[in-house]
């Protein structure tokens, strides 16, 4: 009894001081590591960094200081945090060659929080879909259409193709195009579609508006029209265009032609039989 009583008396002497430190260490560098989380989330808001990234940046700090300040604490138990360490970065490369797909698209999640080739609300086509930039995640970009669909773009797949951004410019070129008759009047036509340009208030007018021959269709002239509008009116405008352009063309007696086919039949030979000679016995 004696000697199990000087045991724990020794155990208690060795380790006691330990883990006192070790409890002050761990509720002091937690307070810390909550106070330098702060301190960043507060830098990155002062310089403009985007919400998602900053969310991701704070957790992954937040993360990683933890893991430093649990590797710290073992030490002072004697614990060989050499062999911790590897084991745990050998479990990280597990992970990582598992989730090596999910991996790359979370890079690319970084890359385009970091150099911003769209922002939310921005009208962009990546990854052959098209639509306005709801929300940027760390994996996926949330997409939706026109229709209201939303659309789930995995953020490799966007830096793996080209990336068209509608919104950043501000504005767009309208570039559209009518068919008429080859029996109709060309200055008549152009006349009306610059006249309809001109007199739309969401039309540019300080910038160029050009309507010229654009081809010879199978059945029509192709005219093409071009003028510039901001990039929330292309739209609008479009369709505004579609429709007017009709109505007047209706009105001047131009005719929009759709594809036909006209089939010419050449004249037939009459052929005449030579009458019939009956001899008589």
């Amino acid at each position: 009894m004696k000697e199990s009583l000087e045991w724990l008396e020794a155990i208690v002497a060795e380790y006691a001081p330990k883990l006192v430190l070790a409890a002050l260490t761990l509720v002091i560098g937690w307070i810390v590591i909550k106070w330098i989380v702060k301190l960043l989330d507060k830098a990155m808001l002062r310089y403009g960094i985007d919400l998602s990234l900053r969310n991701f940046l704070k957790t992954a700090s937040g993360v990683v200081l933890k893991v430093l300040l649990i590797i710290s604490v073992a030490s002072t138990f004697g614990i060989a945090t050499t062999s911790f360490v590897a084991v745990l970065g050998a479990a990280a490369f597990a992970v990582g060659m598992a989730l090596q797909g999910s991996l790359s698209h979370f890079a690319a999640g970084i890359l385009i929080m970091l150099f911003k080739p769209y922002r939310i609300g921005d009208y962009v086509e990546i990854a052959d879909q098209s639509g306005t930039v709801k929300e940027i995640q760390v994996f996926t970009t949330l997409l939706t259409t026109p229709n209201n669909n939303l659309v789930i773009v995995p953020n490799g797949q966007v830096l793996d193709g080209s990336i068209v951004n509608y919104t950043t410019m501000g504005t767009r070129r309208l570039a559209m195009e009518f068919g008429i008759g080859y029996d109709d009047d060309i200055d008549l036509a152009r006349s009306i579609i610059e006249r309809l340009y001109r007199n739309h208030e969401a039309i540019l007018q300080e910038e160029p508006i050009d309507v010229f021959v654009a081809s010879h269709g199978g059945s029509s002239v192709n005219l093409s029209a071009r003028a510039w509008v901001k990039s929330d009116d292309y739209w609008p405008v479009h369709f505004y265009m579609m429709e007017q352009v009709k109505k007047e063309f209706d009105k001047a007696g131009v005719g929009i032609p759709y594809p036909q086919m006209d089939i010419h039949f050449p004249d037939q030979a009459k052929n005449e039989s030579a009458p019939e000679k009956i001899e008589s016995a």
